[in-house]
C-alpha cells in the first residue's frame, strides 16, 4: 500500500512539473515596424534578433518594415527584442538605436537620411 501512495505522489508531482513547464514554455509570435531600406539591413535585423536567447524565429520584410519573431515568452521580453534591434542601429516605433551605434551601420542602410531613403 505504501508504495502504491509514493507512485501516486510522484504521478500527481511530474503532472504539476509538467503544466508547469508548459506554461513557462510558452512561445508567442509578435510583429513590430523596424525602420530599414534594403536586404543588408533584413539581414543585420534579422541576425540580431536571432541571437538574442529564446528567439526561434526573425522575419523582417523590407517593404513593409514590418518584424515577425517568434520567441519562448520565458525566455525574452518584447522590450529585449526592440533592444536587440537598436543595439545593430536600427529604430522602432518604440526604441530608437543610439546615434553612434546607427553611424556604424554601412552608409547605404542610412536610413535617417531622406536622400538615401529615396534612393531605395
Amino acid at each position: 500500500m505504501k508504495k502504491l501512495f509514493v507512485i501516486i505522489l510522484c504521478t500527481i508531482g511530474a503532472f504539476q512539473i509538467n503544466a508547469q513547464d508548459t506554461t513557462e514554455q510558452k512561445v508567442v509570435e509578435t510583429k513590430f515596424w523596424v525602420d530599414g531600406v534594403c536586404e543588408m539591413c533584413k539581414d543585420r535585423i534579422e541576425s540580431a534578433v536571432m541571437r538574442t536567447k529564446g528567439v526561434k524565429l526573425a522575419n523582417w520584410d523590407v517593404k513593409s518594415h514590418e518584424l515577425t519573431v517568434v520567441y519562448k515568452a520565458s525566455k525574452v521580453s518584447e522590450e529585449e527584442l526592440h533592444t536587440a534591434v537598436n543595439m545593430v542601429g536600427h529604430d522602432t516605433k518604440k526604441q530608437k538605436a543610439e546615434d553612434e551605434v546607427y553611424d556604424k551601420i554601412h552608409p547605404c542602410c542610412h536610413y535617417r537620411d531622406e536622400k538615401v531613403r529615396d534612393d531605395h
